[in-house]
This record gives structure tokens, sequence and C-alpha cells, in this order.
């Protein structure tokens, strides 16, 4: 099961496939021999047979062994984070989906008509992933309940982990597969996007970073421009829309190439530290993703 879901996580996080593969590691380890809890009186060798199965170590004490669902709660412990970001993406997913937003258009094969309004595209898909979410965390939920207060060592309520963990894999598996199945059916309203994010004073930080390089301390620039932004409101235009007059009536260390900086490529292209959003960061980040799914690290 772990198996599966550390390579579906490539389409959410790193860090939850980093996950999947560690907490694989340490539950993968042979109870055979455990007995009902204080081990067995037959002369087995345990590690072969943990060889044989595929396990990669044997349990060191018995009684642990037999008495404890650690394996089960970690689990759906990771099951539930890998849903947790599954169900975020389906929001953002559905959010600019929407008529609203536009950025984003799903596929018919991804998407279903309305039972009332024809003209209605609905993202019922990403909507369940998001639904299913809460599933897996009430397994998780259900198994810590399940074990909180139980003595040692085998005790008849654990066989209630059989279904929490059973349903979690299936679960996150099938959902790992639509919220793929989706991405690869979604179209990007490139115009839009590009629309939305040259508006709504997005390159407010940029113009306090150009005061801040001019050697005004960032908290007096951070100040200057929330009230040139202000004077921008009030005359319903963006930043880079305003004359070098009126923006040097704020600050008189303004200069012309205040605009170069106030454009949606420089905004971008100066996030350039290692994780930002410079294009060449993206484009890298991109290419190390495929390189890491190709290698099957």
């Amino acid at each position: 099961m772990c198996v599966d879901l550390c390579r579906g996580c490539f389409i959410i996080k790193t860090s939850d496939r980093e996950r999947a593969a560690e907490v694989r590691k340490r539950v993968n380890v042979l109870p055979l021999g455990s007995a009902a809890l204080a081990g067995t009186s037959y002369t087995i060798d345990r590690e072969a047979v943990a060889r044989s199965l595929g396990f990669e170590a044997v349990s060191r004490n018995s009684i642990d062994a037999i008495s404890d669902r650690d394996f089960c709660i970690e689990f759906a412990s990771a099951a539930s984070l890998i849903m947790l970001h599954l169900s975020r993406l389906a929001e953002d997913v559905i959010l600019y989906a929407t008529t609203e937003f536009g950025f984003f258009e799903l596929d018919d094969s991804v998407a279903t008509g309305s039972s009332l309004m024809p003209q209605k595209k609905n993202p019922d898909s990403m909507e369940l992933v998001r639904g299913k979410a809460g599933r897996v965390f009430g397994h998780l939920t259900a198994l810590l309940a399940m074990m909180k207060g139980l003595p040692l060592a085998y005790n008849k309520d654990m066989q209630e982990d059989k279904e929490a963990v059973f349903d979690t894999a299936d679960t996150v598996r099938a959902c790992l597969k639509v919220a793929a199945t989706v991405l690869r059916n979604l179209r990007l309203n490139e115009a839009h996007a590009l629309e939305s994010a040259s508006q709504g004073y997005l390159n407010a930080t940029e113009l306090a970073d150009y005061l801040a390089r001019k050697g005004v301390p960032f908290r007096e620039a951070h100040e200057t421009v929330g009230r040139i932004v202000i004077h921008a409101i009030e005359l319903k235009i963006e930043l880079n829309d305003l004359s070098l007059d009126d923006l040097k009536s704020f600050s008189p260390l303004i200069e012309q190439d205040v605009f170069a900086c106030l454009s949606l490529e420089r905004t971008l292209a100066t996030k350039s530290q290692t994780g930002g959003t410079a294009q060449k960061r993206v484009a890298a980040a991109l290419a190390a993703a495929k390189t890491s799914l190709a290698a099957g690290d």
C-alpha cells in the first residue's frame, strides 16, 4: 500500500512521497514468531522468513508486535496528510475553474453537467476528492480512539483496524488517480491569468523593494507605497499607470527606471532565489521533478 502511495505522491508534494517511503520502511517489520504475545517456542529462523517474504526487519519485542497498531496509525497519518494536500489542490482547481476566476477549464471528461442549469459545468471529480479527505481523517481518528485505552497485549477491539486501513488505502489510491487525470485534462486560460496577475496592485511589494534598494528603510518604504496605493485606488488605475511626477510626489528617489521594476515580468524575475517563483526557478523545479520521476526516486 505504501508503495502505491509513494508513486502517486508525485502529483502533490515531495514531502508526501518521502513520508510514505519512510512509513513503509518503519512498518515493514515481520511480527511472525511473536505468537499470542510472548514469542514462539519453535526454533524458526525469523530473519530468513523475513527475507523470503520481503520484510526489511523482524520485530524485536513480541508484546510490542502484538499489542500495538502503530503501523496502521502511521500509515493512516501519512495518508491523511496526502489527502489534506489533495483536498487543498482540489479546492484551488474548483475555485479557479469558476466563472468568477476563469483561470482553468476542465475537460468534459472530468466534469459533469448540472441537473438543473444547462450552461453549468461541475468539477465533480475534484469535489469528490475534497470530500473523501474527511473519510480518511475519520479512519485515523478511529484508529487512535480504538487504541487509546487498551491494555497489553492483544484485544479484540483491534480487529477494527482492517476496515480503516484497507479503506484508507483504496480511497487515497483512487483519489491520486483521479487528481492526476484531472490535471492532465485541465486547460489554463493564459490570457485571462496574465490579465488578472497584472491587476490589483500585486506589484506593490516590488515598489517597496525598489525604494529599499535605493536606501530607504523597508518599514518606511512599506508605508510610502501604502500611500501610493491609496492614491492609485482613488484614481482607479494601477501603480504602473501613475505618472512619474505622481510617484515622485511620494518619494524623490523614484526615477524612470521604476516602470521596468513594476512590470509583471520583472516582479516575477526578482524572486530568483532557490524555491522562488522566477521563471527560471520554476523551469528548474519542473525539470528536477521530471528527472526524479523518470528515475523512480
